[in-house]
C-alpha cells in the first residue's frame, strides 16, 4: 500500500528574516531538507536522470569549498586562475572521440578548421539548444567566421549579400538570409523556446504568413494549415517522409534550412535516425538546390570585403538524453550484450557529414547533482566572437559569461572512474531491464484484468504506461501527459541507478496491491488533481500542460 503521509516540504519553515537562523534552527530546517531528498531520491523513477551519485560526494567535497569559474573559452586560460579548464578539455576531448570528430586542434590547417570546438554549459541541453540554434541562426544569415575573420576582428557583421545557382530570382535572394525551422512535435520545448526567443521563424509561421493563400500545404501532406511542428510517428520519432516534403518546400523558395533531430525524445525517448534523415535531405534537397554551394560577401568597416563558401543547412542533433550513451549501446549492441535480436541503433554524430552541432545532458547521462552538458560543433563553424573583454582575457565564444567550473569536474570524474568497458555494461543492463518491465506491465495488467497501456520504444529506456493515482504518481516522481481527452499515461526511465529490486519493484508491487491505484480519482485515465508542492498543476498552470515537452 502507498504511504499516504510522505514528507513534505514546508515553505514557512524556510522562510528567512534579517535576523537568520540560529545553528540549531538551521541545522534542523537541513534535516528536514535531507529527509524529504532522500526519501524521493530513493524512489526516483519518472525523469531522464541518473541519482547513482553518492560517489560523486565522497570523491569530490573537497572542492565545494572552492569557487571555480571557466568564463570564456575553454581553450584559453583567463587571468581567473581558479579554474578547470584542463579538466573541461579532457571531457570535451573524450566526446570528440565518442562522437567521431578530431579533438581540437587550434592551428589554422585546413584539417585543424574540421575539428571539434565544444564547451561544458552551465545549464542542461536547454543551453546548448540555444546556442546550438544561435550558431544556426548567424551561420545562415552570413555572419562572419572565425575561420574567415577578414581585417576587422571581433566585427560582428554589416551586411551580407549571398548568391548560389538556384537563388535564381529576387524573391529567392531575398529569402537567402532567412533560416526556416523544422523540429518535431516530440522535440523538447526548449527547441520552440530557442527559435522564438531567437527570431527563428518555424516553417509554420513562414508558412502560414506567406504560403497559405492558394493552399501550399496541402502539396506537402497538410489539411488546414502549415503545423506549428513536424508529425511524429508512433514511436516518438520524426516522419521523415515528411520534413524531407517540407524541407523541399522552403528550399525550393530561397530559404536555407535548420533542422532539430532528437535523440531520446522526452515522453517515449525515441531516437531520430539522424543518418537516414541527413542521407535524404542531401540527395533530394540539398544537392538539388546546390545548397553547399553558397558563396557570402560581407562588406566590413575597412570596406574589404570577406567572401567565403559555406552550405544553406544546418543540422543540430538534441542528444540531451541519448548522445551521450548511443555510442556505448552499439557497442554492447555489436558485442552482443542485448541479445540475438537485430536492432536499429541510428547513425547521429560528427561522422554523418551534414550534422552541424550536439548537445548532450550531463545530469542525465552519465549524471550529476545539477543541470550540465556539453555543446559541441565543428571549428569551421564557429562564428566570430564580440571583442574580448580585457579583463577577462579569454574569448567570449561561450554562451554563458561565468561558467560553473564544477561541472567539468564531476564530468571527468564520471569517465575516469567508469571505463568504457563498463559504460557498455551499464547501458546494455538498462536497456535489458527497460525491455523487462515493459513485458511485466503487459502481465500485470492481465493480472488485473486491466488495459495499462504499456508501450516502449525499442532500446530506449522509457516504459509507458496507464497513469496510476495521485499518491503513486508523486511517491516515484512519475511524469505524465495527456494523449487524449479521457486517458493520461505517466513514464519512468530505466536510468541506471534503477535496479530490478529497487524502486521499480515497489512499484510494481503499489500498482498490484493498492486497490485503489487505477480508480478514477482524477488518475489513471484522467488528467490527475493537484499534488501539494506540484506548482506545475495548480490552476493557473493547467492551460500550459498536455504537452510531452519534458526537461532537460
Amino acid at each position: 500500500m502507498t504511504e499516504q503521509n510522505p514528507p513534505k516540504l514546508d515553505d514557512k519553515s524556510f522562510e528567512l528574516t534579517g535576523k537568520g537562523l540560529n545553528d540549531k534552527e538551521r541545522i534542523a530546517r537541513l534535516g528536514e531538507l535531507k529527509k524529504y531528498l532522500d526519501y524521493y531520491q530513493e524512489r526516483f523513477l519518472g525523469y531522464q536522470v541518473n541519482q547513482d551519485l553518492h560517489a560523486i560526494r565522497d570523491d569530490l567535497s573537497h572542492f565545494l569549498g572552492v569557487h571555480t569559474n571557466n568564463i570564456g573559452d575553454p581553450y584559453v586560460d583567463s587571468n581567473l586562475a581558479t579554474h578547470t579548464k584542463p579538466l573541461e578539455k579532457a571531457v570535451l576531448k573524450r566526446y570528440a572521440e565518442l562522437w567521431g570528430l578530431s579533438p581540437y586542434d587550434p592551428s589554422s590547417s585546413k584539417k585543424a578548421w574540421k575539428s571539434a570546438w565544444g564547451y561544458v554549459l552551465s545549464m542542461g541541453s536547454s543551453e546548448g539548444n540555444v546556442y546550438g540554434l544561435l550558431n544556426a541562426r548567424d551561420y545562415l544569415s552570413g555572419k562572419i567566421l572565425l575561420a574567415n575573420p577578414g581585417e576587422d576582428p571581433g566585427l560582428l557583421m554589416s551586411q551580407a549579400a549571398v548568391s548560389a545557382p538556384y537563388l535564381d530570382t529576387p524573391t529567392k535572394r531575398a529569402n537567402a538570409l532567412q533560416p526556416v525551422a523544422f523540429f518535431s512535435q516530440d522535440s523538447h520545448y526548449s527547441v520552440a523556446k530557442a527559435a522564438h526567443t531567437l527570431a527563428i521563424p518555424t516553417f509554420g509561421e513562414v508558412g502560414n504568413k506567406y504560403y497559405s493563400e492558394f493552399h501550399e500545404y496541402k502539396a506537402c501532406g497538410y489539411q488546414d494549415c502549415w503545423p506549428a511542428e513536424i508529425p511524429s510517428n508512433e514511436d516518438g520519432s520524426i516522419n521523415i517522409e515528411r520534413l524531407v516534403t517540407t524541407v523541399d518546400f522552403f528550399a525550393r523558395r530561397g530559404h536555407p534550412v535548420l533542422v532539430v533531430c532528437n535523440l531520446g525524445t522526452t515522453f517515449k525517448g525515441a531516437y531520430d535516425d539522424v543518418g537516414s534523415i541527413a542521407q535524404r535531405l542531401q540527395k533530394k534537397v540539398f544537392d538539388h538546390y546546390s545548397m553547399g554551394e553558397r558563396e557570402f560577401t560581407v562588406n566590413t568597416k575597412s570596406g574589404t570585403p570577406i567572401k567565403d563558401k559555406r552550405r544553406a543547412f544546418w543540422i543540430h542533433v538534441d542528444g540531451a538524453l541519448g548522445a551521450s550513451y548511443l555510442p556505448y549501446l552499439k557497442k554492447a549492441h555489436d558485442s552482443g550484450l542485448l541479445g540475438d535480436e537485430k536492432v536499429d541503433i541510428p547513425d547521429f554524430d560528427f561522422r554523418v557529414e551534414q550534422v552541424s552541432s550536439i548537445v548532450t545532458s550531463g545530469h542525465k547521462y552519465p549524471g550529476s547533482p545539477w543541470a550540465c552538458g556539453i555543446y559541441m560543433t565543428r571549428r569551421e563553424f564557429e562564428i566570430q566572437p564580440p571583442p574580448m573583454a580585457a579583463y577577462v582575457a579569454s574569448p567570449d565564444t561561450t554562451f554563458a559569461g561565468s561558467r560553473n567550473g564544477f561541472s567539468p569536474i564531476v564530468l571527468w570524474n564520471q569517465l575516469a572512474k567508469h571505463p568504457e568497458e563498463e559504460q557498455v555494461h551499464r547501458i546494455a543492463e538498462s536497456v535489458k531491464l527497460a525491455r523487462r518491465t515493459h513485458d511485466k506491465l503487459k502481465e500485470l495488467g492481465k493480472r488485473l484484468g486491466k488495459d495499462l497501456r504499456p508501450g516502449y520504444t525499442p532500446e530506449t529506456l522509457s516504459v509507458q504506461f496507464l497513469q496510476p493515482n495521485k499518491h503513486i504518481v508523486r511517491k516515484y516522481s512519475l511524469a505524465s501527459v495527456p494523449i487524449d481527452e479521457t486517458t493520461t499515461l505517466c513514464h519512468l526511465f530505466v536510468m541506471p541507478h534503477v535496479t530490478a529490486d529497487g524502486a521499480l519493484k515497489n512499484l510494481l508491487e503499489d500498482l498490484e496491491t493498492d486497490g485503489t491505484a487505477f480508480e478514477q480519482d482524477g488518475a489513471g485515465g484522467q488528467a490527475a488533481p493537484p499534488v501539494e508542492y506540484q506548482a506545475s498543476e495548480t490552476t493557473e498552470w493547467q492551460a500550459l500542460l498536455g504537452t510531452n515537452r519534458g526537461f532537460m
